[in-house]
């Protein structure tokens, strides 16, 4: 089996290499191999999965939960009498699943393809109708919020007003566009101003809504089964995936393929695409607007017109995102905050030294010099052939930057984990060595209960004097492990959001080829696909897990991210919290903070500063938008908000509260000249700041 340690969702890299495209999934209908994976998916999942669930009533509940939200999830096709139909199967899913009649994706697939169809013949006189643009009309954006629709007059409804949206939307991005070009005849938003640009707008809407709805009836017999069989391994919790074959063969490029895309991970969340984390030194880090916990809306090639990626598997969605370097993608993204934005990243191939740990050396306001280190993963070449010489890991380089930093004479030391998805769980293990003198680090448990303790053995300490750990609600997995390390052995001063992710498992990619039964002929059986599934739980040196809760800091600091339902205790049917025995280990005995004088030092130094007050002002109004989830459908309305939106960020970016470069492309494009240098974003980054300010107090 493969493991997997970083944080993870039924995720692919949109990277590839560059002869990698896109494979249809066949049109052909195998019913025994689908009997065949549905025994399997349920019967291994029983057995090897952490937390051995029973196949029963309860399971299916959730398995079904999770089956509706994926088959309409922003409920813009079932009616209530849809709905009661598939109800029926909400405590059957197990007996499916045991006797291999397996009849809830045929009946779900029959209802929705029907649907589609009605709405399909809706949208042409609709949009013929037209649109008062100046009346006031609401439409509720969060599915969580809606009912299904009790007829189809009520789905009319609500299509007009989705449409209506589309259309201002699609509108508002065309005038932004213009405006470029021509600033003073596009200065005003208004339909009635640009009637001919709002008939362009109603054609391309009417376009792009009629692929949307050809696309969503190809959806094959299998598409469904698939999806069905995602929902039944996600009912066990969240990073445990159903992988057909073709999203198996992605995966695998994703393993080790050439770098090249915009190095986003993804995830399917209730049918939509959302962003889980930005690769370091890739196209949209450099690009800078797109972030994790965004969702992906459309996707155009430049100059092309946007399809509608709603509903959509993630990987019809990846082959639309990747492409070749140097070809350029637009996105159009809804903010966590609600609001909508394009986003033109340039797919480049991954920067690989963006990827490697950074340093920096600052200095305090009385001259301290403190020591910077960024480790953005715990990377580590496991295939590295040693012909370019040694394969690179974050352990060696972490040790190499230390003794640099040291030989300038630092009296202190920021070690920075914001944004670490994780990586390697060695590097996490022999990184906290660097700093203690031997002794456990984690405890990993499997679903048996038997516990192994990884421990860092070697008793030398490459640095000793004081530290600070920087976290937020990105950081998970590995990066946990390491500043739950220097939390517990007192070792750090651990600073950041009310809590890191929380993803506290580790996951294996099993085959589920090579476990057909021995009566069954492999010749007579296509492609099963494989299976990623939970079987082992992070625990800390002091017992308790870091599942589910995360890493509490010691200096809990407002964060632009604050307003974001982001980590593991969101995320439907995670695996709790829970603890262990602890292990016996040694509080650090060397320099350290006086944690009650710091954290009071801190608080009053986060009071006092008008970038965190910034933040925190920025955040909740973030938060208040965030819960604003009913939209008025007016073109004066939408516009206003469009613009508030924007004046945010851009008053956020010019306070250096954005993570974004400020960059310059040479003509040649694609080259950066003034880059900011690291020493420079840093003496803009209040979270650093604050740590500088701490270690000028702290007594030598």
């Amino acid at each position: 089996m493969r493991y997997f340690t970083f944080c993870v969702l039924a995720v692919l890299l949109l990277l590839t290499p560059a002869s990698a495209s896109a494979k249809a999934l066949p049109e052909s209908f195998d019913f025994e191999r689908n009997q065949l994976v549905a025994y399997m998916v349920s019967q291994q999942l029983a057995a090897r999965h952490f937390g051995h669930e029973r196949i029963n009533d309860a399971l299916s509940f959730k398995i079904y939960d999770l089956y509706l939200r994926q088959l309409d999830p922003r409920k813009r096709f079932l009616l209530q009498a849809d709905l009661q139909e598939l109800n029926r199967f909400r405590d059957r899913i197990d007996d499916e699943l045991k006797s291999g009649n397996i009849r809830l994706p045929d009946v779900g697939r029959r209802l929705l393809d029907a649907r589609i169809r009605e709405v399909d013949a809706m949208i042409d006189p609709i949009l013929d109708a037209g649109f008062d643009f100046k009346l006031k009309e609401t439409l509720e954006v969060d599915p969580k919020k809606l009912d299904f629709v009790p007829d189809t007059n009520a789905l009319r409804e609500r299509w007009r007003l989705s449409l209506k949206m589309q259309a201002l939307d699609s509108f508002f991005e065309a005038i932004e566009d213009k405006k470029k070009a021509e600033p003073e005849k596009y200065q005003q938003a208004d339909p009635a101003v640009h009637p001919e640009l709002m008939a362009e707008t109603i054609r391309k809407v009417r376009e792009s809504s009629h692929r949307s709805m050809q696309r969503l009836q190809q959806q094959t017999r299998q598409d469904h089964y698939d999806r069905y069989f995602d929902a039944v391994a996600r009912g066990f919790d969240p990073h445990s995936n159903y992988m057909p074959p073709t999203t198996k063969e992605d995966f695998d490029i994703q393993m080790s393929g050439s770098l090249e895309g915009i190095g986003a991970l993804l995830r399917e969340d209730e049918g939509l695409i959302k962003v889980v984390r930005i690769l370091p030194g890739s196209a949209a880090e450099k690009q800078g607007q797109l972030q994790a916990e965004d969702t992906i809306l459309s996707v155009a090639e430049k100059g092309g017109e946007p399809i509608d990626i709603s509903e959509m598997r993630i990987r019809e969605a990846v082959s639309l995102i990747r492409g070749p370097k140097g070809s350029e993608v637009v996105l159009t993204v809804r903010k966590p905050g609600g609001g909508r934005m394009s986003v033109a990243i340039v797919r480049d191939v991954v920067r690989l030294e963006e990827t490697y740990v950074k340093s920096a050396l600052l200095h305090t306001g009385q001259g301290k010099a403190i020591g910077y280190i960024r480790i953005p993963s715990f990377y580590r070449d496991f295939n590295a052939d040693g012909k370019q010489g040694p394969p690179r890991n974050a352990t060696d380089d972490t040790r190499r930057i230390i003794r640099q930093l040291k030989n300038s004479g630092i009296e202190g030391l920021i070690l920075d984990l914001r944004n670490n998805g994780g990586g390697a769980l060695d590097d996490a293990v022999s990184i906290s060595g660097l700093f203690l003198p031997g002794g456990p680090v984690v405890q990993v448990r499997d679903g048996e209960g038997a516990i192994t303790v990884r421990a860092d053995e070697d008793l030398s300490v490459e640095y000793g004097g004081l530290m600070v750990v920087l976290v937020n609600q990105f950081s998970a997995s590995a990066s946990e492990i390491l500043a739950a390390a220097m939390q517990d052995y007192g070792r750090a001063m651990v600073i950041g959001s009310k809590h890191t992710h929380g993803k506290g498992t580790v996951q294996a990619m099993m085959d589920l080829n090579r476990y057909l039964p021995l009566f069954r002929s492999r010749s007579k059986v296509s492609d099963l696909g494989a299976l990623k599934m939970t079987i082992q739980k992070f625990y800390r040196i002091n017992g308790g897990s870091t599942q589910f809760r995360g890493v509490s800091p010691d200096l809990v600091v407002p964060s632009m991210l604050d307003h974001l339902e982001s980590g593991e205790q969101y995320m439907d049917y995670a695996l709790p919290w829970d603890q262990v025995l602890p292990v016996p280990y040694q509080i650090w005995q060397g320099p350290r903070f006086d944690r009650v004088q710091a954290e009071q030092e801190g608080a009053n130094w986060v009071a006092s500063s008008p970038s965190f007050q910034k933040i925190f002002e920025e955040s909740e109004k973030a938060r208040i938008r965030a819960q604003q989830t009913v939209v008025t459908v007016t073109a004066d309305d939408m516009w206003r908000e469009r613009q508030i939106l924007a004046q945010a960020r851009e008053e956020a970016k010019a306070a250096g509260l954005l993570e974004t470069p400020d960059e310059e492309e040479n003509e040649s494009g694609g080259q950066k000249k003034n880059e900011k240098k690291l020493e420079e974003i840093l003496a803009l980054d209040p979270y650093v700041q604050l740590s500088l300010e701490l270690f000028a107090n702290a007594a030598k």
